[in-house]
């Protein structure tokens, strides 16, 4: 098994990207910690994993916006495994829209809090135990507006771009350490924050559901929403010891959408 006897923390692990990672883990043989704001979606997925997979399982309420938050977390972590997380995955983050002339302080502020800074305190947090035992992956999940700009975005734009230079500086600076930093970069995930994509396209333009839909599917090559599941394998393979040599990457899950 890929992960056997790792410890993976993913936070946002609720629901989307950040379950579909969970449940991939734990199959691959990891003892998970899932972690986000809502005790009860994570709850329910580290029933899921203890009920289908021979693992355990541990679950946080957790803002990763907030130190305090994030440094009780990761004592938990400790607490409950004997020692820190060896695989962290920044997953949660928010994504709202808006002209930037419409974009006042509070939602400026909370995206750049959860996307950008939430990834940083929780990175900082499981830095130290990564070093101590000479091994470790970190994996960010940013988007392909990490890459590129769109209308209405600026402000999640701005703190997705944020990561991608985390991503690629702490990369270097933990290299010869047994440290692997990567970013993943989808484009639109059948996930609840692209069904809130089609009810703002839907109360903006009079479009159907399936219209609206229509168009976000229509914005990748491929003509079709990118999986959960899709995202986690690409995680399981930059946490996987075979993933060793990959590095500093944002690598884009977005049917070609975007080409660099």
């Amino acid at each position: 098994m890929k992960l056997k006897d790792k410890i993976a923390l993913i936070t946002g692990g609720g629901r989307g990207i950040g379950r579909a990672v969970a449940l991939e883990f734990a199959r691959a043989g990891a003892r998970i910690i899932v972690a986000a704001r809502t005790e009860t979606e994570v709850a329910r997925v580290a029933a899921e994993i203890q009920s289908e997979c021979d693992t355990a399982a541990l679950f946080f309420a957790c803002d990763v916006s907030d130190k305090e938050s994030v440094e009780r977390t990761f004592r938990g972590v400790t607490e409950g495994f004997g020692r820190g997380a060896d695989i962290l995955v920044n997953n949660a983050g928010i994504a709202q829209s808006a002209p930037l002339l419409k974009t006042d302080d509070d939602h400026w502020q909370r995206h750049l809090a959860i996307n950008l800074t939430g990834t940083f305190y929780c990175t900082r947090a499981a830095l130290p135990s990564m070093l101590g035992l000479g091994w470790g992956r970190i994996i960010n999940i940013a988007s392909i507006a990490g890459k590129t700009g769109a209308p209405y975005i600026s402000a999640y734009a701005a703190s997705k771009h944020g990561v991608l230079g985390l991503t690629r500086s702490l990369a270097l600076e933990v290299a010869t350490k047994g440290i692997t930093v990567n970013a993943i970069c989808p484009g639109f995930v059948e996930t609840d924050m692209t069904a809130r994509a089609v009810e703002n396209i839907t109360a903006k333009t009079g479009k159907s559901s399936e219209d609206a839909r229509s168009v976000i599917e229509n914005m990748s090559p491929q003509q079709r929403l990118v999986t959960p599941e899709e995202v986690a394998a690409l995680a399981l393979l930059l946490a996987s010891d075979e993933g060793r040599g990959i590095t500093g990457q944002a690598i884009n899950v977005d049917g070609g959408t975007v080409l660099f």
